[in-house]
């Protein structure tokens, strides 16, 4: 599994869980999974992690929370996209596509010094 700092992570999951809920709604275990999937199993996010998330971003109404009955007749707390989710994946894409182009322009600068130490 890939080691990503926790700032980094904290910023990058919200993200990442719009963009899942974006193709279909889903339960907490299932977004863990697609991620890990996603990821080609480099990226791992703990239950903990992801649920304090989750509420955060149900308080935003990003997401919208119902409970359901599973194929396996368990009960599970789904998730889905909401118009203001919508909304924030928009700007948030737009937001990460700028920060990717300007490191990637930076990183390629020859005018930088770069000394590993």
């Amino acid at each position: 599994m890939k080691e990503i700092s926790k700032e980094l992570m904290a910023s990058s999951l919200a993200p990442i869980i719009l963009l899942i809920l974006r193709r279909q709604e889903s339960y907490g275990y299932e977004i863990i999974q697609e991620i890990e999937r996603l990821s080609g199993k480099k990226l791992a996010v703990a239950e903990g992690t992801l649920y304090p998330i989750l509420k955060k971003m149900e308080a935003k109404e990003w997401i919208a929370a119902t409970w359901k009955t599973g194929s396996t007749g368990k009960e599970r707390r789904y998730y889905a996209l909401t118009q203001k989710g919508h909304i924030e994946l928009d700007s948030q894409y737009e937001q990460w596509n700028f920060l990717h182009d300007l490191i990637n322009t930076l990183w390629k600068s020859p005018n930088l010094t770069y000394n590993r130490l």
